[in-house]
């Protein structure tokens, strides 16, 4: 096991063409009764790039009575994980905090005339 200290990093360049990667990877899934995409309409809270490839998402959805809380996730996760460079996603799910419209992008905002 490599110790944190003597973990070696991933160039920044390689991580952020990677995690570039990962963005369009995110903005092909989309909620099928919403036209905008998972990653615009805010539902993606966070994403960990390890050295190793290892992928950690953390993600909502704009409610816990979502039609496709079952399927969505799952498909954020595949999506992901067929990324060059990505060696694996863990995927969690939360409701902290609470997905609210402020939280998507202006292009999202203005897909939908909000």
């Amino acid at each position: 096991m490599i110790s944190e200290v003597n973990k070696p990093e991933r160039p920044e360049d390689e991580t952020t063409e990677l995690r570039g990667r990962i963005v369009g990877a995110l903005k092909t899934c989309y909620d099928p009764e919403i036209p905008v995409d998972v990653y615009e309409l805010g539902l993606i809270y966070d994403v960990d790039i390890e050295t190793s490839g290892a992928v950690k998402i953390v993600m909502t959805l704009t409610s816990p009575a979502c039609p496709v809380a079952e399927t969505l996730p799952p498909d954020v996760e595949r999506r992901v994980a067929g990324v060059d460079g990505v060696a694996s996603v863990d995927l969690e799910l939360t409701w902290e905090p609470t997905w609210t419209p402020e939280m998507m992008s202006e292009a999202a905002r203005l897909e939908l005339n909000l």
